[in-house]
């Protein structure tokens, strides 16, 4: 999860980097890459990297999209949010019924 909230934390800064020109924004967004990649990397050792990354990058769109919403305000119209609904459910499927992911 924490590998998850780095990424969405990082992602949510590459605008205020301004094509990484801004040096305090640059800094942070690519630390917070930085942690996410080594928090994954610690993942993996007891998930398979398969499932460890589609839970990962599932829950990162969906949790990039909202906080796109929230604090930016940015509109999600119905074929967005369908999609996103989708990701949110194959993620879970993932986390609630696969064997092989981490319990």
């Amino acid at each position: 999860m924490l590998a998850i909230l780095a990424e969405v934390g990082a992602t949510s800064l590459l605008g205020q980097t301004r094509g990484f020109t801004r040096l305090l924004p640059t800094l942070l967004c690519l630390g917070g890459y930085l942690v996410a990649f080594a928090l994954l990397a610690r993942v993996v050792t007891q998930v398979p990297v398969g499932i460890a990354y589609a839970l990962w990058c599932g829950s990162g769109m969906v949790l990039v999209a909202l906080a796109a919403w929230l604090l930016r305000g940015e509109r999600l119209d119905g074929p967005a949010l369908v999609g996103i609904g989708l990701i949110l459910a194959g993620t879970l499927v993932i986390r609630l019924f696969s064997s092989v992911s981490a319990h």
